[in-house]
């Protein structure tokens, strides 16, 4: 189980520091078998905003550009990044900063100088020159929201940590951050504030019918029509930030959210396009020759002992393991269940 401290933190926050804490779960039997930065350090980083791009006189894939660091002066830095705009808020290291070792091991320092024959005063960074992922395809395009000026790490909280703890069989109530939470709450008596769910009325009678054919696998299954969604929604920054340090890929927005309520809740649930699921669902036993394709791309053979839930003409999912690939939702997917 992985995930971000800040986040547990919101929900039970006691006066303990890092270590501390780390040491009163393993002691407790939630043994941290790590705790890692989330970045590494770097400094004189910025949110900057950049007002004017115009091509470089001597150079033809690099951009000058005037840019917003909230210095009180605007500065001119050199960018051959593809996606440079103006408008958009980016990291931009000042004169002096200190980033993340190169390949050669060594701490990279940003110095005024000319390139090319034009003075470039810092650096707008990428992802990848951050050390916080390996994208490299342009520059780490900040929210709108972002103010200009402000420390990049207090931005992106990037002195949090990343506790990785390892559970026994029993302790499945655990393997979710209010799990976790509920827990130190318990042994702290620090306040808990669990997230707040509130009920959404049903604005349709559409149901689809689901038969349990194997009651010892499935007492009960719960599912709801949605209708007219915009699946190519973004999923909010802060969102994402949590499934990254959970160790979850940012996709889409609508699995976005089905993984988030998993690890916060410890409820996993599965979202399907209900345009692609053909007449009723059934939650049954998986029969010898079945077969399925699921969301990671693996095909796998089906036995008799595993779990499946199928529609009228194929298994659509192991039930409670992982999705099919025939009922995946999209970009395009309108409608759901």
């Amino acid at each position: 189980m992985q995930f971000s401290e800040n986040w547990l933190r919101t929900l039970v926050n006691p006066k303990l520091t890092s270590d501390e804490l780390s040491h009163l779960l393993t002691m407790a039997g939630l043994e941290v078998e790590e705790v890692e930065p989330v970045a590494p350090p770097f400094s004189s980083v910025v949110v900057a905003q950049v007002r004017e791009v115009t091509r470089h006189p001597n150079a033809d894939r690099l951009n000058v550009c005037q840019v917003d660091a909230g210095t009180g002066t605007l500065l001119t830095i050199v960018c051959g990044a593809p996606n440079v705009r103006v408008g958009m808020k980016v990291p931009c290291a000042l004169a002096g900063a200190k980033l993340p070792p190169g390949e050669d091991g060594k701490v990279i320092e940003i110095k005024a100088g000319k390139l090319r024959g034009v003075e470039s005063q810092g650096m707008l960074c990428s992802a990848r020159e951050l050390r916080l992922s390996d994208d490299h395809g342009g520059l780490f395009e900040l929210s709108e929201s972002a103010l200009i000026g402000q420390n990049f790490r207090d931005y992106q909280q990037l002195n949090d940590l990343k506790f990785t703890i390892k559970l026994t069989p029993n302790r499945a109530d655990c393997l979710s951050v209010v799990g976790v939470a509920r827990e130190v709450a318990a042994l702290t008596g620090a306040s808990l504030s669990l997230p707040i769910c509130k009920p959404v009325a049903c604005d349709t009678d559409e149901t689809l019918k689901v038969n349990i054919s194997a009651p010892d696998l499935c007492g009960r299954f719960s599912g709801r029509v949605i209708r007219g969604l915009n699946a190519k929604a973004a999923t909010p920054d802060w969102m994402k930030q949590r499934l990254e340090r959970s160790g979850q890929r940012p996709i889409s927005a609508l699995v976005d959210i089905s993984n988030y309520v998993m690890l916060e809740l410890g409820r996993p649930t599965h979202v399907f396009d209900l345009d692609k699921i053909h007449g009723d669902l059934e939650v049954r036993w998986g029969r010898k020759g079945e077969s399925i394709k699921l969301l990671n791309g693996n095909s796998v053979e089906i036995d008799d002992w595993v779990g499946v839930i199928s529609d009228d003409q194929q298994v659509e999912s192991l039930a409670g393991i992982m999705g099919g690939d025939a009922t995946a939702v999209s970009l395009e997917t309108t409608n759901i269940y």
